[in-house]
C-alpha cells in the first residue's frame, strides 16, 4: 500500500508545477497558486506515509523521478515542450532508474 502512497505522491510532485505554470498563463493567477499549494501539501503528505516503510532513499528517488518525469510530459503535450530524442531518452533512464530501485527493494 505504501508504494501507492509513494505513487500518489509523485503524481502531486507534478501537480505544484503545473499550477505555477498555469498562474502565468491563466487571467486568475490566484488558481494556478491554489494548485501549486495544495498539490505540494498532498506531495508531501504521500511521500510522509509511504517512508513509513519505504527506505528514505528510494522514496524520495522514485518520488522526484515521478515529478520529473511527469512534468515532461505535461509540457510536451499540454505546453508544446520540445520532444527531441535526447529529452525522451534521458526521461527513460530516468523511468529505468525507477523501476530499478522498485524491483531491489
Amino acid at each position: 500500500m505504501n508504494w501507492i502512497y509513494l505513487i500518489l505522491a509523485g503524481i502531486f510532485e507534478v501537480g505544484w508545477p503545473l499550477g505555477m505554470k498555469l498562474s502565468q498563463t491563466m487571467s486568475s493567477k490566484i488558481v494556478g497558486i491554489i494548485i501549486a499549494v495544495i498539490s505540494m501539501a498532498l506531495s508531501v503528505l504521500f511521500l510522509w506515509i509511504a517512508q513509513k516503510t519505504i527506505p528514505i532513499g528510494t522514496a524520495y528517488a522514485v518520488w522526484t523521478g515521478i515529478g520529473a518525469v511527469g512534468t515532461l510530459l505535461v509540457g510536451i503535450i499540454y505546453f508544446g515542450d520540445s520532444a527531441n530524442i535526447w529529452r525522451l531518452l534521458s526521461a527513460t533512464l530516468i523511468v529505468i532508474g525507477i523501476v530499478g530501485l522498485k524491483l531491489s527493494y
